[in-house]
């Protein structure tokens, strides 16, 4: 008998619309064979499936069914693709996790906990070969903290919000007139901002899952942007960026990002799929972290797409693993 997966998409920011680019071709590809699909999508106030005349059903909250007709639907695990909130910052886990329904995503914990820049990086902090660019973690915008930025930090800088994705709010500050203007931008994204010095090296994204009992580390994908860093254009805008998939490593290098990242993976407690970002200093090539997006994006031309099929799995496959996993 076909298990009930609900694909839920929608969201509470920005990042919704690329919420549901995701849903679209996870919809189209995953293994209607084994899985019977239906998408939920979620805004504030407003759960609900549609079905294929484009009624709206709404999805009962107090055990997350769905009723078509006189037929009431539950579901048997969660595949989420919701990026941003309540998807990807352990909201949407902790309900699930109370109503006992598996998903495909980190528990509430991690979820939360890697939502936050600042503090993913304190706990990744201590693993071998792992370097995090000097920053500063800020809760409000003050002539105070300016002036603590300029004392403690050194230009180029990154300016972002602390829980946000998709690069929305996101600068890169090089002359301490530009710096006001960059810490508005990023605080009316989010009540937390990190500053951190720009480290200059090479930028590559590399996804890495659980599947099968096992942690896979897929081939890393090379960033190389027209633009400046890797913001909201460069990553949804066709022909800004190119991105080589692999990535042009080395084989120490390979091996050592390999390493590094399957450390990330297990020392957050992650499950799924998982895409990490770094920059790999020039000159010396050291490992600098920069974060980890627990939801990655599926779209058709998304890093973990091209990465599986890099391997030469089908990301049909890929979806198969990650689903059955989450029932183990």
């Amino acid at each position: 008998m076909k298990k009930k997966i609900a694909l839920v998409t929608g969201g509470f920011t920005g990042e919704s619309v690329i919420s549901l680019k995701s849903a679209a071709v996870v919809e189209k590809t995953i293994d209607r064979d084994r899985y019977d699909v239906y998408k939920i999508l979620i805004y504030p106030g407003d759960w609900y499936f549609e079905s294929a005349s484009g009624e709206k059903i709404p999805v009962d909250l107090n055990d997350f069914s769905i009723s078509i007709g006189d037929e009431k639907i539950t579901f048997d695990g969660v595949f989420n693709i919701l990026h941003g909130s309540p998807g990807e910052d352990g909201k949407l886990a902790g309900y699930f996790d109370m109503l006992n329904i598996p998903y495909t995503t980190c528990d509430q914990l991690t979820s939360a906990i890697t939502m936050n820049k600042g503090y993913t990086k304190a706990i990744v902090d201590d693993i071998p070969e792992l370097y995090i660019a000097k920053s500063l973690q800020l809760f409000e915008n003050s002539a105070t903290n300016q002036e603590r930025i300029k004392k403690e930090l050194s230009l180029p800088l990154f300016i972002k919000p602390n829980n946000g994705g998709s690069s929305i709010g996101m600068s890169k500050v090089k002359t301490w007139e530009e710096l006001p203007q960059a810490l508005a931008s990023a605080f009316a994204e989010d009540k937390q901002v990190l500053v951190e010095e720009f480290v200059s090296g090479r930028e590559f994204s590399i996804g890495v899952f659980r599947g099968k009992g096992k942690i896979t580390v897929l081939p890393a994908t090379e960033i190389v942007s027209s633009k400046e860093y890797f913001d909201f254009e460069a990553k949804y805008t066709a022909g800004v960026t190119e991105e080589i998939t692999p990535g042009r490593m080395n084989e120490e290098e390979a091996s050592r990002v390999s390493r590094i990242v399957e450390k990330i993976y297990e020392k957050l407690n992650c499950k799924g799929a998982v895409r990490v970002d770094y920059f790999l200093e020039k000159e010396s090539g050291k490992f600098f972290f920069i974060e980890i997006n627990t939801v990655p994006g599926q779209t058709e031309t998304s890093l973990i797409s091209q990465q599986v099929r890099a391997i030469g799995m089908e990301v049909k496959d890929f979806y198969t693993q990650l689903i059955e996993e989450m029932f183990e």
